[in-house]
């Protein structure tokens, strides 16, 4: 129950960060916060404490590869961001992100599979 809490309050946390960077001088900074490997950390804990560390490497290998449909995301947001309303941006670069890890997960099965 501690551990769920405190996973909770990081990402309060996070998002408390978030908001104060975004009304800074140096509002951009806000877009390194959510890149924070907080997941990764956990993930590659359990992994490495659980699996082999071949299989710890493949896993950090696929974590390299899931920056092209992070990418993919940014992209579709700054070449929207000016063309459609916001949630319209978003809704469409969530969907790119969704269809480009599909295709990432589908690609990893065939490649290492």
């Amino acid at each position: 129950m501690v551990a769920l809490f405190l996973k909770s309050l990081l990402g309060a946390l996070a998002v408390l960060l978030i908001s104060v960077l975004s009304r800074s001088r140096n509002y951009y900074i806000a877009g390194l916060v959510p890149l924070f490997p907080t997941f990764a950390l956990i993930a590659h804990w359990i992994v490495g404490s659980e699996r082999s560390a071949h299989e710890l490497k493949t896993t950090v290998l696929f974590g390299m590869w899931s920056l092209i449909p992070y990418f993919l995301y940014l992209f579709t947001v700054y070449w929207l961001a000016e063309r459609l309303p916001l949630p319209l941006t978003l809704g469409a670069a969530t969907l790119v992100w969704a269809l480009a890890a599909l295709c990432l997960i589908f690609a990893w099965g065939r490649w290492h599979g």
